[in-house]
């Protein structure tokens, strides 16, 4: 296949998953826009974590809310998990990298605040250990997976909201992911701010 072809179908493909994604996912999209400004006008914050182009994901998501998404406004309480080389080393080192977003969060975590859990695939062990720490905590969850769900599928309670992309090429999830991360931070800002 020519390149120019092949760079086509990339978006013809891109534009495909998200036009099947926009049917599946806007309300789950909304419950989760709608738990994590709960949790803000709670004085809670946001934390984030995943892997790989799902780290990016989390830092992009934080800094949107830590700044500004679109609107001016004052910054929101967020945090990317994935960002700290001291700290996710030394308990790389410690303990195990399986940990390194968990001892995070039940240092970190309250209950009125909200963890966003990033993986493709649903079977990042970090993160899956992530969320349970979250449930220690209290904490409500908002997870970005694609696939089956994987194993995280199976780890939510009452309150979570699963955005499961309905893909299976991990580039297309990523690229759905971060549509749905601009989407959160949309309804974030309206919520907060009211409508533009």
């Amino acid at each position: 296949m020519d390149p120019v072809t092949r760079v086509r179908d990339h978006f013809a493909e891109s534009i495909a998953t998200k036009q099947t994604a926009a049917e599946a996912l806007v309300d789950s999209i909304v419950a989760a826009g709608r738990v994590m400004s709960d949790a803000l006008l709670d004085d809670g914050k946001i934390l984030s974590c995943g892997n790989g182009g799902s780290a990016a994901d989390s830092q992009h998501f934080s800094a949107e809310l830590l700044n500004r998404f679109e609107r001016e406004r004052p910054g929101l309480p967020a945090m990317a998990l994935t960002t700290d080389s001291s700290t996710l080393t030394s308990i790389s080192n410690d303990y195990a990298y399986e940990e390194i977003f968990s001892k995070q969060v039940r240092a970190l975590g309250k209950s009125q605040d909200v963890l966003l859990g990033i993986s493709t695939s649903g079977n990042s062990e970090n993160v899956i250990r992530a969320i349970a720490a979250a449930h220690e905590r209290g904490m409500k969850v908002v997870a970005l997976t694609g696939r089956d769900g994987g194993r995280m599928a199976g780890g939510f309670e009452d309150g979570d909201v699963e955005i499961r992309v309905p893909a299976s090429r991990t580039a297309r999830i990523q690229e759905v992911h971060l549509v749905v991360i601009h989407c959160l931070c949309d309804l974030i800002d309206t919520t907060l701010l009211g409508a533009d």
